[in-house]
């Protein structure tokens, strides 16, 4: 395999690994490899399986963001994860660097979002907007370092680019983002996402499973931050 597979947990019903940032969840128009194909990849060799080999895709995080990632290994386990994402029981919490800081240092952001296909990007919009979709998050500053902080971020509605659109909308971007962003000259640098901790059930044995995992704090915009302390059990 072109790319190492870093994996947290497998066992025969799921296996967790951690997405690099910027390579696509799934396979996409740019051909790049991507974490679905590596998995089953991985799956393939080390147990030798003849064929196709089943991976269920049960959840995405945007290419830009890293972090952890569960995927079925069988479509029994993927329909159990798939309902307790349906069902607001699978816990993601982000870590996310911004530009500026939150006005007050915890708290909840309720907006409605809308995708615009055309310029594919989603925007705010007001309630009751045509297609509009209702986004929750609840964050907490964990620390400043001059113009940027460092946030904890608890998803409460899975919605597509949720988080960047709306810390941007409290005009609190993401560093590195150059779709959401106002700053385009650190548009090269790591998106400042990562999904650090997932918490879910296991979808047979029942066992509340618990996942956490560091970005390279070697790496902006990382390296400016200590983020140790919130990943100690």
């Amino acid at each position: 395999m072109e790319e190492k597979l870093n994996v947290l947990y497998e066992d025969n019903h799921i296996v967790v690994v951690i997405k690099p940032q910027n390579m696509p969840s799934q396979e996409d128009e740019s051909g790049d490899m991507d974490l679905l194909t590596l998995v089953k990849s991985y799956i393939k060799e080390k147990y030798n399986k003849p064929g196709e080999v089943f991976i269920g895709l049960v959840h995405r995080l945007d290419r830009p963001t890293g972090g952890i990632m569960v995927f079925a290994r069988n479509s029994k386990s993927a329909g159990r994860l798939s309902e307790q994402i349906r069902d607001h029981k699978m816990q993601k919490t982000y870590y996310a660097i911004c530009k500026g800081c939150p006005k007050d240092k915890s708290g909840i952001l309720v907006n409605y979002l809308k995708k615009d296909e055309k310029e594919n990007i989603v925007k705010i919009v007001t309630m009751g907007s045509v297609d509009a979709k209702k986004a929750e998050l609840e964050y907490k500053v964990l620390q400043t370092n001059g113009e940027e902080s460092l946030l904890e971020i608890k998803i409460i509605t899975g919605r597509s680019h949720q988080i960047r659109v709306q810390l941007a909308g409290i005009n609190c971007p993401l560093l590195g983002d150059n779709k959401y962003g106002k700053d385009k000259t650190k548009a090269s640098k790591n998106l400042g996402l990562w999904a650090g901790k997932l918490e879910f059930t296991h979808p047979v044995s029942k066992e509340k499973l618990t996942f956490m995992a560091m970005p390279d704090t070697s790496k902006s915009p990382w390296k400016d931050f200590y983020l140790d302390k919130y990943f100690i059990r």
